[in-house]
């Protein structure tokens, strides 16, 4: 795992800096040393497995929970001791926690009208926002009455109702189907680049990540293991873990190897692991070739062009023998990937409730 960066800088007047934050639970160490710095008006990531500590990252950050060590800023100002009312901050949750008695109208409206703002500016603002998350028409519905893509938009519109600062995202498109979170992620990166406010999604959805963010965090076991772009990630993975994390990977002779860059040969060669053909998928231009490992039947998979795949002529059954291109991205395979995403996390405590539908 990659060491934790001390971060001795003043803090940026904007944007958020995480602080040498550790959070436990009893025994549980949910969070060690954390240090990130999320610019100013961006959009990112916070990506991981179960119990990586993404989601305990982004309540520390809202006010949710309180740190054992460490400081968080939110342009500029030291937040770490702040209630969560005090820090401007918008939240949207998994499940959409509205007040269902409330129209959508109402429950985008409630944040301002806590905060006592004149009732015309109040309607003037809710009206915009209804027409800003494409819900225009649909202000007099209660939430049981719209779709699940239509309530997380509400949602949405709800957060950024009371002008936050920053705004947090926990698996927002988690419990929607594979259309409507698609769809969601165009929409979100769009709506992003209208508002400019500073937004940290959670998320273990590579694809989703890599779509949507300017910067991606990958997280394991309450560590960050590396911060950067979807290419730098892709491309410059620090370890097998965000190797294989971000982005599909073969495990050949025990190194780490993307499916681009995994050669399949004819004939036996030096180096090469011996794999028996299970599968040939031709998708038109490109197409690929599924084998498992001889004689422990692991899974690999090579992604290959047309031409290619006409030269190999190989059929199920076929025998054959892989192993990385000469220029391939490699990194040893030391089981971490597969030790994070297949080990249950532990109990993290009771998190601090938040009522349904309320802004933070």
């Amino acid at each position: 795992m990659a060491a934790a960066k001390n971060q001795t800088e003043v803090p940026v007047e904007n944007g958020i800096e995480v602080v040498d934050v550790s959070k436990q639970f009893g025994d549980f160490q949910a969070l060690s040393n954390v240090n990130l710095s999320v610019p100013d008006g961006s959009m990112t990531a916070l990506l991981g497995p179960s119990g990586s500590g993404k989601s305990t990252l982004l309540r520390a950050i809202a006010g949710l929970e309180v740190p054992s060590e460490g400081k968080i800023f939110i342009s500029g100002e030291d937040q770490t001791g702040k209630p969560v009312r005090n820090r401007n901050v918008g939240f949207v949750f998994q499940h959409y926690a509205a007040f269902k008695h409330m129209t959508v109208f109402e429950n985008i409206a409630f944040g301002p009208k806590v905060r006592k703002r004149p009732k015309a500016e109040v309607k003037k603002q809710v009206n915009e926002l209804i027409d800003l998350v494409q819900l225009t028409g649909l202000g007099g519905r209660y939430p049981s009455q719209l779709s699940g893509g239509q309530r997380q938009r509400m949602a949405l519109a709800r957060a950024l109702a009371v002008e936050p600062t920053v705004l947090l995202l926990d698996e927002p498109f988690g419990a929607l189907d594979a259309k409507v979170r698609k769809d969601l992620r165009s929409w979100l990166r769009r709506l992003h680049d209208e508002v400019h406010v500073t937004t940290i999604f959670v998320t273990h959805d590579q694809e989703e990540a890599m779509d949507i963010a300017q910067q991606i965090v990958v997280m394991n076991e309450g560590q960050i293991e590396q911060t950067g772009t979807a290419t730098e990630l892709y491309d410059t993975p620090v370890n097998d873990f965000v190797m294989g994390f971000v982005g599909e990977v073969n495990s050949i002779g025990g190194r780490l190897v993307r499916p681009h860059d995994t050669e399949v040969l004819p004939v036996k060669a030096e180096g090469a692991t011996e794999v028996e053909v299970d599968r040939v998928v031709r998708l038109g231009f490109s197409g690929r070739i599924e084998m498992l490992t001889v004689p422990d039947k692991r899974e690999v998979w090579a992604q290959l062009t047309r031409s290619e795949l006409e030269t190999l002529n190989l059929e199920p059954g076929d025998t054959a023998w892989v192993k990385p291109k000469p220029d391939a991205v490699t990194r040893e395979d030391t089981g971490a990937l597969e030790s994070a995403v297949t080990e249950d996390p532990p109990a993290t405590g009771k998190p601090t409730p938040v009522e349904p539908g309320l802004p933070v």
